[in-house]
């Protein structure tokens, strides 16, 4: 009975983990142009440019990038973003803390 109940916790969580990271994505045919802006002063030292992010808003993608952000701890590096072209469309996929 134990490794039952075990074995059925093990199963809703795993069945959660897999619902909750599962994602709809977003296609486009023509990659939206990025915008012109200026980049500001940096807050400190420590802070990196993320220089393009879209974000997912409805079925669109919106424009979200150009800004300092401050790495989550040390020896940690940004990876932008980008565009990856699919046979349906492009796709975007978001940069990332490596």
């Amino acid at each position: 009975m134990k490794n039952l109940k075990k074995g059925l916790v093990i199963l809703a969580f795993a069945t959660f983990g897999a619902a909750f990271s599962s994602s709809a994505q977003i296609v486009v045919r023509i990659r939206p142009d990025r915008p012109h802006y200026t980049r500001v002063v940096a807050p400190s030292p420590r802070h990196v440019w993320v220089d393009e992010e879209w974000t997912p808003r409805g079925d669109r993608y919106e424009f979200a990038g150009g800004r300092w952000v401050e790495p989550p701890r040390e020896h940690v590096r940004w990876v932008p973003g980008h565009w990856k072209n699919t046979p349906n469309g492009y796709v975007w996929r978001a940069g990332h803390w490596r």
